[in-house]
C-alpha cells in the first residue's frame, strides 16, 4: 500500500503557475514500480480564492477530473463568501484508488489568542480496504503554522481521535439494522497519519505526538525512524524558498498505528521538485 501525503499550495509552483494536472502527473509517477499510489493526501487544495497566487480555479473539481476511477473527498477547514459574494473555500483532498468504507471529517482545536494569525484546522479520515493489509484508516492533516499552543492542542486533538477508535475496536457498538444511521462502522486498528504538521521533530508537540501512553504503548509511531533510526529526515519545506523560514526543516509526516509499525517498508521524499513550497513524501506498507 502506497500513499502519498503533499502540501500543494493550492496546486501552486514556485513559478507562481497554479497547475492541479502536474501535481497529479508528479505525485503518480513517484509510486511508479511499486504498484502505483493508493491514496493521495493533499493540504492546501482551493476552491474560488482568485486572489491566490496563480488564480487558483475550483481544484476539487479539476482533481477529481484528473483522477478518473478515484473516490475524492475535499475537506473544507474554511468555507465562506467574500465581499463579492463569492464562495471561497480551503482544506484538505484524500483520494483513494482503494475501496472506501468510512468517510468522517474532525475539526481540531483553534484556540482563541489575541493578535495571533490562524486559520481553523481539521482532519480528514478515509477508511480504506487494502488487499493485504484489510480495513486502513488514514487521517490527513494540517496544523497550525503561527502558533505553537495551537499545534499542541491540535495534536493532542489527534491523539484523542485515534484512542477513541481504538477504544470502539476494543468495546465495539451495539449492532443495528444496516438501513439506518446507527448501522455499526467499520473498525480497524490499523491507522495511518499524515499531512503538514508545521513543527520539526525537536519541538514539544513532535513529543507530545509520538509519546507512550500510561501503559507503554504508543498511539503513533513516526515511520522515518523505523526505518532510519536516530538520521535526520530530510527537509520537506523551505528548500528553495525561505519566505517562511530561515533554513530547511522536516515537517511534514507519515506516522502509523502501533498496529502498522511492522509492516513499514519504505520512506521517500522528493527534494528536487519545486511544483509546490513543500516537498512530498511517499510511505509504503506491506
Amino acid at each position: 500500500m502506497q500513499i502519498l501525503t503533499w502540501n500543494v499550495q493550492w496546486c501552486c509552483g514556485l513559478d507562481g503557475l497554479a497547475d492541479p494536472a502536474r501535481i497529479v502527473r508528479h505525485a503518480l509517477a513517484m509510486g511508479e514500480g511499486a504498484g502505483g499510489i493508493d491514496v493521495l493526501c493533499l493540504q492546501e487544495v482551493a476552491v474560488g480564492h482568485s486572489g491566490l497566487a496563480g488564480a487558483p480555479g475550483d481544484q476539487v473539481a479539476q482533481l477529481q477530473a484528473l483522477l478518473p476511477g478515484w473516490q475524492l473527498f475535499f475537506a473544507a477547514t474554511t468555507d465562506g463568501f467574500d465581499a463579492s459574494g463569492q464562495r471561497r473555500s480551503f482544506g484538505n483532498v484524500v483520494a483513494s484508488r482503494l475501496p472506501v468504507a468510512e468517510v468522517a471529517q474532525h475539526r481540531l482545536p483553534w484556540l482563541a489568542e489575541v493578535g495571533v494569525v490562524s486559520m481553523p484546522r481539521g482532519c480528514l479520515v478515509l477508511t480504506v480496504r487494502d488487499p493485504v493489509l484489510g480495513l486502513v484508516r488514514v487521517l490527513c492533516t494540517h496544523l497550525e503554522y503561527h502558533s505553537a499552543s495551537q499545534r499542541l492542542a491540535q495534536v493532542q486533538a489527534l491523539r484523542a481521535i485515534h484512542a477513541e477508535s481504538l477504544a470502539q475496536l476494543a468495546a465495539r457498538p451495539g449492532t443495528a439494522p444496516a438501513a439506518t444511521p446507527y448501522t455499526t462502522p467499520a473498525h480497524t486498528p490499523h491507522a495511518v497519519l499524515c499531512g503538514d504538521f508545521n513543527l520539526h521533530a525537536g519541538e514539544a508537540a513532535y513529543a507530545a505526538l509520538v509519546a507512550a501512553q500510561a501503559d507503554g504503548s504508543a498511539l503513533w509511531h513516526d515511520s522515518w525512524p523505523l526505518l532510519h533510526g536516530s538520521a535526520p529526515q530530510p527537509p520537506t519545506f523551505c528548500l528553495f524558498d525561505r519566505t517562511w523560514g530561515p533554513a530547511p526543516v522536516a515537517c511534514d509526516f507519515a506516522l502509523v498505528s502501533d498496529s502498522l509499525r511492522s509492516h513499514v517498508r519504505a520512506w521517500h521524499s522528493d527534494s528536487a521538485t519545486q511544483l509546490s513550497d513543500h516537498q512530498p513524501v511517499l510511505l509504503s506498507l506491506a
